[in-house]
């Protein structure tokens, strides 16, 4: 392979997700009963709830356009973010958005559970690396704020910074109100606040650079 194809120049971390929810995606394909019964995230109530899947789930994806968006999202931003955290305290970062994405999840899932909400929520995984690639996106957006960005479709340009404030408002309107259901909405919002007070935190302790 050409030492200088764009595949190795992507930053280690990064690749190696890109690469492992791949690996993982085809596992899927193969038996998903047992990939999604073991390995997505369920509430620890549930009797499918296996101590590992706060960290595994994020490796989980539900279809192709699934993956596809999730992976290709990462490609774009967790380059620039990568090269700026260092491939270490990148690692950190992105588990650490997946984590804050499940608690807030399981937290709005025990507050529904708690005010009426079916038991049939429990048998609902959660799976996808929405949440961590959402703190990604958050901090592209805090280190580059004014950088143009253009969606596919429709074909709107904006600055980062208003871009992740808008898909922020969406996220939480969709999630109050219970639109577009399937999409764990708070798990993005808590991937965002992770990712945005991570970034804060070492911008002002002065640790976000080695």
């Amino acid at each position: 392979m050409n030492q200088n194809s764009f595949w190795n120049t992507i930053p280690p971390v990064t690749k190696n997700i890109i690469v492992i929810n791949v690996i993982v995606f085809i596992a899927t394909l193969l038996n998903e009963n047992l990939m999604v019964g073991n390995f997505a995230m369920f509430f620890p109530t549930s009797p499918y709830f296996r101590w590992w899947q706060p960290l595994t789930h994020m490796f989980m994806h539900g279809g192709i356009w699934h993956i596809f968006f999730n992976m290709y999202t990462l490609l774009i931003f967790g380059i620039a973010v990568e090269r700026i955290l260092g491939s270490k305290r990148f690692l950190i970062f992105y588990f650490a958005c997946g984590l804050g994405a499940a608690a807030l999840h399981l937290a709005v899932t025990w507050f529904q559970l708690s005010h009426g909400g079916s038991v049939s929520l429990l048998g609902v995984p959660m799976l996808g690396a929405s949440g961590a690639i959402y703190g990604v996106l958050i901090a592209y957006a805090m280190f580059y704020p004014d950088s143009i960005l253009t969606l596919i479709f429709p074909p709107i340009s904006l600055k980062a910074k208003w871009f992740i404030l808008i898909f922020a408002g969406i996220e939480l309107v969709t999630g109050i109100f219970g639109t577009l259901d399937g999409i764990a909405h708070f798990a993005h919002l808590g991937g965002m606040i992770v990712g945005w007070l991570l970034i804060t935190f070492w911008k002002r302790s002065r640790r976000l650079y080695y």
